[in-house]
């Protein structure tokens, strides 16, 4: 009898996951499988968009576009940014809402991470602040050099 008791709770647990994820990926499933399908169709290789249609008036802009990295994900990565993102950045949210351990959410996380190029946050200094921090003796010119040439 304890046996099919264990059953119903893992179907329970997993109907949790779903209503919980359902919330995140409602939507943002639809569009991901479009891309999704369009990968398929490409088989992974890189494609370029040419042409943009705005939906709601119809103006079509054409030229040669780039997708987003993120859109370059897969469908199930894309959703797992979305999730960790929503969670914000709880990776304890996300061990309860995957059903997975630390490591795991860890490993993943280090995967996209790979396949996402670095977004400088902290743009160079301007020619203009360097030759200010120059001109105050806050830099030596041999710095303010380094900074110019970007080796900073």
């Amino acid at each position: 009898m304890s046996q099919p008791q264990r059953q119903i709770d893992k179907i329970k647990v997993d109907i949790f996951k779903i209503e919980v994820l359902a919330d995140i990926t409602l939507g943002m499933t639809e569009r991901a499988m479009d891309w999704q399908e369009l990968t398929n169709l490409t088989r992974g290789q890189p494609f370029v968009v040419e042409r943009v249609r705005l939906a709601g008036n119809g103006v079509a802009i054409e030229g040669e576009f780039e997708l987003p990295q993120l859109a370059q994900l897969n469908v199930e990565d894309q959703v797992f940014v979305t999730a960790f993102v929503r969670c914000h950045g709880s990776i304890k949210e996300m061990e309860r809402i995957f059903g997975v351990s630390y490591p795991t959410v860890k490993s993943r996380l280090n995967r996209i991470t790979q396949m996402l190029d670095f977004v400088e946050t902290d743009p160079a200094p301007s020619r203009a602040d360097v030759i200010d921090r120059l001109r105050r003796g806050e830099i030596t010119a041999q710095q303010a050099v380094a900074e110019l040439e970007g080796r900073a």
